[in-house]
């Protein structure tokens, strides 16, 4: 799982800004997992206008199979959801309230969109089938 709260707001401490650091980091940290033959979830709230070029290149350049979820809640249901979260402290509804962008669609990569009313389990079975990892063998332990 490469996270982009993690390689931007943890790791280089930086604002999420048009053309900023933690864009190339995450392109490069998930293309080497990938070319190593890895399964990558990248994940975050990544803003079309500012990674959409990034992902599309993803898309674009990876051999293997690869597929884009776009979690599609409403503003209210996002600052519920956020309040039964650990880190609820560390931010709150007026960042949030900046960062959300309603059907923050793709343009040049098709997302599967999932919707509120999806439940956990319903959500995981999407992923691992449109993925194909619900067919793969599992991961034997280190």
């Amino acid at each position: 799982m490469v996270s982009q709260d993690v390689i931007r707001r943890e790791l280089l401490r930086e604002l999420d800004v048009p053309g900023g650091v933690n864009i190339g980091l995450l392109d490069t940290i998930t293309r080497h997992a990938l070319d190593h033959g890895y399964h990558v979830i990248l994940e975050g709230i990544l803003t079309a206008s500012r990674y959409e070029e990034m992902l599309a290149g993803l898309h674009r350049d990876h051999a293997g199979r690869t597929c884009f979820f776009y979690l599609d809640v409403p503003f209210g249901e996002t600052l519920r959801r956020h309040a039964l979260r650990p880190q609820h402290g560390q931010f709150g509804e007026a960042e949030m309230r900046d960062w959300y962008r309603e059907r923050d669609l793709l343009a040049r990569v098709a997302e599967a969109v999932i919707g509120q009313d999806s439940t956990l389990t319903e959500t995981v079975e999407l992923i691992l089938h449109q993925s194909g990892l619900a067919r793969a063998e599992p991961v034997p332990e280190a």
